[in-house]
């Protein structure tokens, strides 16, 4: 409830209206996954364990009967998981559903998010996804790069660069959805606009986890599947590390892009980067 009502706060804080409101619009609508037979809506923040919750609800709409059954290549597949979005339906089923259903996300570390991202992107970049290497990173690398000789594939520094830039709209629009693993939680979810039921945070996902499900009435249908010890934890020395080699200009308008994500979900300001 703490963190509800935090949020709802932050929310009427008229100084960071910019950072905190959006439209309820197609973009986000796209981001809710529906499960209509046990009236529960998820929106999905990528990055922060969602291919589990994912999974959760491909069991609970009946697609597969158990987690352990879902292929890797399906969860994502919106073809096949079973999964509707919520922008699927009719402007009044939205509103229905909007205002009946139980609604859930869950949230981590801003900044740690965007580390997550870059790292399963750019870095490790699964075959199946080429489009991250060869086309978004050479799009941020010919307008962020200050050194143009350099040929490196994209770096950390590029990256914030790119994020904290006011005018990254025009390159948002043409990456198309792929934005999604580092777009703000604001313009994923629309917290201010949405009343969610719950907000999950991915360093206390341990005890969330089941709460989620219990207060989403379907704790005796599934379990959340097991959580390595130690993974959801907040980690300073890799955030330190990424952000070492980044300038503090460049940090602080990473920070001001996302400190409306800061605020709203209880996160500190990361003093130790920014001064």
């Amino acid at each position: 409830m703490e963190r509800l009502e935090l949020l709802r706060n932050v929310c009427q804080d008229a100084s960071l209206k910019n950072l905190t409101h959006t439209t309820v619009s197609k973009f986000v609508l796209d981001r809710i996954f529906v499960c209509d037979k046990h009236k529960i809506l998820f929106c999905q923040t990528p990055k922060v364990g969602n291919t589990q919750w994912k999974k959760v609800l491909i069991v609970l709409n009946g697609a597969f009967s158990s987690i352990e059954e879902i292929p890797e290549n399906i969860v994502h597949d919106h073809e096949k998981n079973g999964l509707p979005r919520l922008s699927s339906f009719s402007d009044s089923e939205i509103q229905e559903r909007l205002k009946l259903y139980f609604k859930f996300l869950i949230v981590r570390d801003p900044f740690e998010r965007l580390i997550s991202a870059f790292k399963d992107k750019f870095v490790r970049n699964p075959r199946f996804e080429p489009w991250y290497r060869h086309e978004i990173a050479p799009g941020i690398i010919r307008k962020y790069r200050k050194n143009r000789t350099e040929t490196r594939g994209l770096q950390f520094e590029d990256f914030v660069r790119y994020l904290g830039d006011p005018n990254h709209r025009w390159l948002d629009i043409q990456f198309g959805d792929r934005i999604i693993h580092w777009v703000t939680y604001v313009e994923l979810c629309a917290p201010c606009e949405i009343t969610y039921s719950v907000i999950g945070h991915h360093e206390t996902l341990e005890e969330d986890a089941p709460y989620i499900l219990k207060e989403a009435g379907i704790d005796h249908l599934v379990s959340y599947p097991t959580i390595p010890p130690g993974i959801t934890l907040y980690n300073k020395t890799k955030v330190e590390r990424y952000f070492s080699g980044v300038s503090k200009r460049d940090i602080r308008r990473l920070y001001a892009r996302f400190e409306g994500d800061f605020n709203l979900f209880g996160y500190p300001e990361p003093d130790f980067l920014l001064n």
